[in-house]
């Protein structure tokens, strides 16, 4: 699993993607920190620190659900 771990406004989050589970649909790559690989799976762009909403936004999109947002401890 890829965890990123994300601060904004002072709250911190990880996102924890499990890549080997990608099937490739790409529907989060709407989101622009998402993109498509060569081997037909999605992998995250250097995450844009001000946009966690376009990453939660690809998390409830992705049909089985491997992208998730996280708030940290």
């Amino acid at each position: 699993k890829l965890i990123l771990n994300v601060n904004k406004t002072m709250s911190k989050f990880k996102i924890v993607f499990d890549r080997e589970k990608c099937v490739g649909c790409g529907v989060c790559t709407s989101c622009d920190n998402w993109e498509m690989q060569d081997d037909g799976k999605v992998s995250p762009k250097q995450v844009d620190l001000d946009d966690i909403d376009c990453n939660e936004y690809a998390a409830g999109v992705c049909p089985i659900k491997i992208i998730n947002i996280k708030k940290n401890d």
